[in-house]
Formats: C-alpha cells, sequence, structure tokens
C-alpha cells in the first residue's frame, strides 16, 4: 500500500518529471566498436575462407560474400542472414556444421574455428555491420592526405564582429563572428542561480551548497564568477568529476571483462593518480607522456617512480582474452587494443583496422599499422601467455611496504632457523650415538620421534605461515623489452607473415621521428612525437574533448574520429586557436616554455570565463528556426546529468555524501580473482556512501544504475557519452533503493536543520534541489501535497509526526525525481 501511494503521489504533482520516451531505435550509421570488429574479425575472414568461391570472380550457387547488399540478397537458397537474428541465419547453420547437407566450407581441414562462428555469430547478431556500403554513401574522399585534421593548425587573427561589447574572451570572436554571419544574436546571460549550478556541477560533478548559493549572491565584485570557477578547481572535487572523464577515454574498469572476468585488484591505483593528476593540475603533455612511458622518465626518488609506473597502466588496462589458446594470437591481440586505443584517445584515429588491410577511410597503411605495433611487441604487458595468462605489473614499493616485507622476512627467518636448529642438534646426536663420523644416508628416518614430531610441528607452522607474505604493492602496469621490428601479418594472422616494418608513426603525419632506437621500445619517441608542436591532432584532439565536457558537443562533433568518416569542425579556426592556445610554446623542461603550457585548468578557465559559456538556455528569436542543433553555440544546452552525477547529488542533497579520496571498494575478490563464482552471481557491493568514482566498474556487469543512465562500455574509449531517455530511467527515480533512501536522507536534513519552521524548511528543500526558492505557486501546492499524503497514510499510521515526515519524504523524492533536478539549464 505504501508504495501505491507513494507512486501515484510522484505523478500527482505538477511537475516536470523524467520522460519515458520508447527507447530510439539504433542509428544508422555503425558504431566505431562494431566498424572494428568487422574490420579485424569478419572482414579477413571472409576473404580467406570465403571469396575464393562466392566473391567477384566465382559465385557458387550465385551466392557473394564480398558486401552486405549481396550477402542480404543471398544464392539459389535464398537470404544467407537476418540480421539481429542468427539462429534463423543460413550462413551460420553452414559454418557452424551441425547439419550434413549444410556445411561450409566444405573441406574438413577447412573447417572454421569455434572463435570464428562465434565472431560470425556475433557479427549477425549485432546488424551485419558491412562498412563497404557505407562508403558509397558517405560521398567522401577516402584515404586524403591533405584531410583539414591531418595539417598542422594555423595561427588566425581574431575575427571581427559587430557588437565587440559582448566578448570577454577570444573565444567569444569566433562564436560571435558566424552567429553574426548566420544574422543570429547570442542568448542573454543565464541568471546567477543557473550559472552557479551549472559551473559546479561542470567542474565538480556535484550541486552548489546553499551556503555557495547565498555567498554567490551576495559577492557583487566584477570578478565573482571568476573566483566561484578558482574555487571550484581547488577543490579536490574537480579532479574526482574530470578524473572520471578521463576514465571514459581510458577504458578505465577494475575487472578484465571478456572469457575471464578476473579482477584488476590494483587498477584502482591508476584511477587515483588520474584523480591527483587532474587536481595537481599536471600538465598534459607530461600526462600523457607518463601513461605511455612513465617508466621510462629519468626518476631520483620512489615515490615519483612510483606514481609514473603507475600511469603505465593506462596501457594494460584493455580487455584480454586472457584463455585464448594460441599465445601468438593473444599477443598480438593484446597489442592491437592497445594501438588502437592510443590512436582513438589522443589522435581521434582509428587504427585497428589497417591490422589486417589498409584503412578503408582514412590514409592508414597495413605497414604504418605494424611500425606503431612494434613499439607494443617491444612493451612487456604480459608475464606470460599460458591459459589463463597474467598481466604485468609493476612493483611500488613505500618505506611502509617496505617495513611490512622486512618485518616477514625476520619472521620467516627465525621459523627457518627454529627448524634448522633441531635438525642440528638430531644431527649431532646421531654422531654421538655413532661410531661413524658420516651421517646416514636419510638421517631424518633415524631420529628420535620426539624430534620428528617437533620437526612436524615447525614445518607446518612454516608452511602456514609462508601463505601469509605479504603481497608486494603493485600497480597495473607495462615495462621495456629490446626493440622488435614486426613484419606485416597478411590479413591479420600471424602465420602468415610479410615484409618487415621498421618501428615508426604513419606516413601521412608531419614532422615523424627518424627512427626508433633498438635498445628499447620507443614508446617514449612514441610520447615525445605525440606533444609535439608539429603533431596536428593531439591539442586539437584535446581542446576538442574538453570543450565537448563542457557544453555537451564537440567543435568536431565526432569526438573520437577526426578522420575522413568523422565530423568537420563547425568553428575550425576556434578549434585552432585552441589547440595552440593551450599547447603555449616549449617543450617540458625547456626553460623559455610558457607559462600554462597545456594546462587543463587554464583552458577551463579559457572558456568558463567566456560569454560564450554564460548564456542562458533560452534561445533567442529565430535562434532555433536558424539553428536548431545550436551548432553555432547561440545558446546553452540542457543537459542531463550523467549516471555519477544523479548518483552523487542524491546523496550530497541529503548531507550524507562521503567525501574520503581514493582507495579500493573491493572486498570480495583479490587481485586476479574471478568476480562470478560458480552461481554466476557478481556479488560486488555498491551500498556506500562514498563518490561514485571510486565504485567498482565490472566489465560485462557494470552497476544496474550506471547502466540505465548510460554509463559507457568501459572496454574501448569513450569520449561522448550517449544521453537517452527512456522509461526505466524514471521507473529508477521513483521505485529504487537508492533514490527511496536518499529521500527519506534529504527530508530528515530539513526536518533537523529547520525543525519547527515548516516554511524555510521548504524553502531549504528546493534549494538543496534545485538551487532556488519555490514560487508561490509550488508552495502552495507542496503543502497541499503534504496534506494529502498525511490524509492517504491515516489509517495505516496512526502516529501523526511519523505521518507527517512520511509525507515529506515523499515530497521529497517527487522532486528528485523530476526533471529539474537531473538536468542542468
Amino acid at each position: 500500500m505504501k508504495w501505491v501511494i507513494r507512486n501515484l503521489a510522484l505523478y500527482s504533482l505538477a511537475m516536470s518529471v523524467v520522460s519515458s520516451a520508447a527507447r530510439a531505435a539504433e542509428p544508422a550509421t555503425p558504431s566505431p566498436e562494431k566498424l572494428k570488429f568487422f574490420e579485424t574479425s569478419i572482414r579477413p575472414l571472409f576473404v580467406e575462407h570465403c571469396s575464393e568461391c562466392h566473391g567477384a570472380k566465382k559465385q557458387w550457387g550465385s551466392l557473394r560474400l564480398d558486401s552486405r547488399e549481396s550477402i542480404l540478397k543471398g544464392g539459389d537458397s535464398g537470404a544467407v542472414i537476418v540480421p539481429g537474428k542468427p539462429k534463423e541465419s543460413l550462413l551460420i547453420q553452414a559454418v557452424s556444421q551441425t547439419d550434413d547437407n549444410l556445411r561450409m566450407p566444405p573441406q574438413p581441414k577447412a573447417r572454421l574455428t569455434a572463435r570464428q562462428v562465434a565472431d560470425l555469430t556475433r557479427w549477425v547478431k549485432e546488424g551485419a555491420v558491412f562498412p563497404a556500403d557505407e562508403v558509397k554513401s558517405a560521398n567522401v574522399r577516402t584515404r586524403d592526405p591533405n584531410h583539414w585534421s591531418f595539417r598542422p593548425p594555423v595561427s588566425v587573427d581574431l575575427p571581427s564582429v559587430k557588437n565587440a561589447a559582448w566578448t570577454q574572451s577570444p573565444i567569444d570572436r569566433f562564436v560571435l563572428a558566424r552567429l553574426e554571419a548566420a544574422g543570429l544574436a547570442p542568448a542573454a546571460p543565464a541568471d546567477r542561480r543557473t550559472l552557479l549550478r551549472r559551473v559546479t556541477f561542470d567542474l565538480t560533478g556535484l550541486p552548489p551548497t546553499p551556503e555557495e548559493i547565498e555567498a554567490f549572491l551576495s559577492d557583487e565584485r566584477p570578478d565573482a564568477f571568476a573566483r566561484v570557477v578558482d574555487r571550484l578547481l581547488d577543490s579536490p572535487s574537480y579532479g574526482e568529476r574530470w578524473g572520471r572523464h578521463w576514465l571514459d577515454v581510458a577504458r578505465y574498469a577494475d575487472s578484465n571483462g571478456l572469457d575471464e572476468n578476473v579482477c584488476f585488484g590494483n587498477a584502482w591505483r591508476y584511477r587515483d593518480w588520474v584523480v591527483n593528476a587532474f587536481n595537481s593540475d599536471v600538465p598534459f603533455d607530461q600526462f600523457l607522456t607518463e601513461q605511455l612511458a612513465g617508466d621510462l622518465l629519468p626518476t631520483d626518488d620512489q615515490p615519483t617512480r612510483n606514481e609514473r609506473l603507475t600511469a603505465t597502466g593506462f596501457l594494460a588496462l584493455g580487455a584480454k582474452v586472457l584463455a585464448e589458446v594460441d599465445a601468438k594470437k593473444m599477443e598480438m591481440d593484446i597489442i592491437d587494443e592497445q594501438v588502437e586505443s592510443i590512436g582513438r584517445t589522443f589522435l581521434g584515429m582509428t587504427f585497428g583496422c589497417a591490422r589486417c588491410h589498409d584503412h578503408k577511410f582514412d590514409p592508414i597503411s597495413t605497414a604504418d599499422y605494424y611500425g606503431l605495433a612494434g613499439v607494443f611487441k617491444s612493451t612487456k604487458t604480459m608475464e606470460n601467455f599460458i591459459k589463463v595468462a597474467k598481466w604485468h605489473e609493476n612493483e611500488i614499493p613505500t618505506p611502509e611496504s617496505e617495513a611490512v616485507k622486512a618485518a616477514y622476512q625476520a619472521k620467516l627467518a627465525e621459523r627457518k632457523a627454529a627448524i634448522q636448529k633441531v635438525v642440528d642438534e638430531a644431527n649431532a646426536a646421531l654422531k654421538a650415538a655413532s661410531s661413524n663420523a658420516a651421517l646416514p644416508e636419510k638421517p631424518e628416518e633415524k631420529y628420535p620421534d620426539a624430534a620428528k614430531a617437533q620437526l612436524k610441528k615447525l614445518r607446518d607452522e612454516l608452511a602456514a605461515f609462508e601463505k601469509t607474505a605479504p603481497e608486494p604493492r603493485s600497480a597495473l602496469g607495462v615495462t621495456d623489452l629490446a626493440g622488435v621490428d614486426l613484419p606485416i601479418h597478411v590479413r591479420g594472422s600471424h602465420l602468415k607473415l610479410g615484409e618487415v616494418v621498421a618501428r615508426r608513426v604513419p606516413e601521412v603525419f608531419p614532422a615523424r621521428p627518424t627512427e626508433f632506437p633498438k635498445a628499447s621500445s620507443g614508446r617514449l619517441e612514441l610520447a615525445r612525437w605525440l606533444t609535439s608542436p608539429n603533431n596536428p591532432l593531439t591539442a586539437r584532439v584535446l581542446v576538442n574533448r574538453v570543450w565537448r565536457w563542457h557544453f555537451g558537443k564537440g567543435i568536431v562533433p565526432s569526438v573520437d574520429n577526426f578522420g575522413l568518416l568523422g565530423e568537420k569542425p563547425t568553428h575550425p579556426e576556434l578549434l585552432d586557436w585552441l589547440a595552440m592556445e593551450v599547447q603555449g610554446k616549449g617543450a617540458a623542461g625547456d626553460e623559455k616554455r610558457s607559462p600554462g603550457a597545456w594546462s587543463m585548468k587554464r583552458l577551463h578557465r579559457l572558456i568558463l570565463l567566456s560569454a560564450t559559456y554564460q548564456q542562458s538556455s533560452a534561445a533567442p528569436e529565430g535562434s532555433m528556426a536558424k539553428d536548431p542543433e545550436n551548432r553555432l553555440y547561440g545558446r546553452a544546452d540542457v543537459r542531463r546529468l550523467e549516471a555519477e552525477e544523479v548518483r552523487d547529488a542524491l546523496m550530497a542533497v541529503g548531507g550524507r555524501l562521503d567525501r574520503t579520496f581514493g582507495g579500493t571498494l573491493l572486498s570480495h575478490v583479490k587481485n586476479r580473482g574471478y568476480f562470478f563464482d560458480h552461481t554466476s552471481k557478481d556479488l560486488t557491493d555498491y551500498t556506500t556512501w562514498r563518490r561514485s568514482v571510486y565504485l567498482p566498474i565490472v566489465r560485462n556487469n557494470v552497476y544496474d544504475v550506471f547502466q540505465l543512465l548510460d554509463f559507457p562500455d568501459p572496454a574501448v574509449p569513450t569520449g561522448s557519452r550517449a544521453s537517452t531517455t527512456v522509461a526505466p530511467q524514471a521507473l529508477l527515480m521513483m521505485n529504487s533503493d537508492l533514490v527511496s533512501t536518499c529521500s527519506a536522507e534529504l527530508a530528515g536534513r530539513v526536518a533537523r536543520e529547520m525543525p519547527t519552521d515548516e516554511a524555510r524548511r521548504l524553502q531549504l528543500l528546493y534549494t538543496l534541489s534545485f538551487g532556488r526558492n519555490p514560487s508561490d505557486a509550488e508552495a502552495a501546492t507542496a503543502r497541499e501535497f503534504l496534506a494529502a499524503i498525511e490524509q492517504a497514510t491515516s489509517a495505516s499510521e496512526t502516529d501523526a509526526a511519523k505521518r507527517r515526515q512520511r509525507a515529506w519524504e515523499v515530497l521529497a523524492q517527487t522532486l528528485l525525481a523530476s526533471n529539474e533536478f537531473i538536468y542542468v539549464n
């Protein structure tokens, strides 16, 4: 009955509640993950096993398998696949060879492996993407080396504008010039409450407190907002929020996923390193270099060495098929994941397709791919490739861990010495009792029973003690090997090798390193090239990511793809200006290096202090007609809070958010242990008041609250999260234990802080939830609502105080379930 009353109440209050629109259809453009899977696993399979009989030259049974159109058309037996339905697809039946009359390939020795059948099944289930069709419809020049993103950024003059008084930053000149050219004007400035809520969530992932709101509203200094920005950037919460953005790109997870979902028990050290790096404003060129080659940087002290070793966890975090029986294939799959992740993360490029053939769209050749792959062939990521394979971890000792280790070693030595003492005494007794000075061949067989019993006891205790040895303090990461150049793997197969390619970066890029060292992997040289002023992509990709995380969309909307299939920048001159501005001048360690070079916090200030960022979301006249998608940035976009922000805000408004920094919340599973026991249940516990950035991320089984709110796939780099609106999200806000518990905490908080004055209690409830006071109409509706709930529960609850508190809890949940709580204007 209580649930019915509460849900009726949630629907009855006249507020905007999360929409329950039907799930949108899958977009026509295949995801990068599906494209990569096809190019690396499916196209090579068709070429090697099918094209001879079902290609351009021959079509046995009138069947071609070299395009999606021909596959869907089928042959004499009809269509061979039903996209999304592998069980109904003749192709899957044929390659599975469960029917004697339908076996493909027909030769027994050519039969597909179980892995290949599984790949084809997955491909059909996911819609049978065949990107050759996309080339025809894209109408672009493919493999163009003169594509805009491959050319270095160009210094430009700030554009002239008519309404110069509106501008507060060079950014505004670029934005306003486009608006004026389109005959549009920017939106009015956002009011102070709206702006404070926007920037506080933006930089910290948390709502502003009533005290922070009052302080900003009463600060009449012209730089009041700049002071807010500085305060938020100095907050530890900044690193937790923006570190989480980077963890999306770094495909962070606490488990391996895939076939063996075992625990990355020390991955949290990399996560904490990222959070600390953002809070410390580590220059991005250093941030990048430490992740790719921290182990290769000269370091004088152990703490710094530990930090840099931990940073290389970026290269080791990828999902791995740890039970792959072909060790060489496993190794090359891991290298492929590293090459692809670096390309997408730092360059906005997809390199993985070139593992099997020249990239279909971008000027990246197979030789380019293996030039990069050699760098990671020369890097130790795994201890072994024996099923179940074991990844490498770097030891990162501290004085405390070394003291624990020394204490253990001392006790271990004592126990061994005690055993040796008994042996020596027993041997001496044997010699004394014998005329022969030599001991018998097996002296312990001659020991007295008492000595035997004592030895057994001591040895059993030693064996038990050895099991308590402290785990070395370690972090997921890589280390260096001697330089190795790889041959091209024909069609991606390590069984068919071609010409050896010297380690290098793709030839399309200017000012490449001339050669990589023979004695080491070349990761440090790769990192230095990535952060070189001559690199056309790294700075562009970085500023575009930051812009997207502030505005909800990038200047280049396809934030993870700057290649020929990616979208063009809406403001190319602004993108280049920001790229050159963030880099400054001078490399790391250069005395002439510009102050603030590669500084993330400086970049934030440039963006946040612009009039562009501070606009209202109310569209000016004509804006919706001429710029419905707001690509010209003539107003602020309304955005929904991300999953972590929703959860953290729920806990924060109730006063229960635990602000403890760092560490691991994994207690039920050890490093390298399995997340799923024989019951196939994941026992990970998410019932904590800690910030969401510290919750475990389990691949293949992400926390259900996160899944409902569009948490990205932690197996692939993601620079732009989706933001869907589906019915289960509304049900989450109405029915979940998380929301009901936080609603009760919020109602309890306002009751404690305003125990007698219900008018002020209502104001506090609205201020905590929305950052504003209720209107007179909202206050009147809320009072009626409280009375109605009290009346509805009078039969089941005789205590008037409890009825009143229960009514406040329902009102609190109604506010928390509203659009205004989970959206930022």
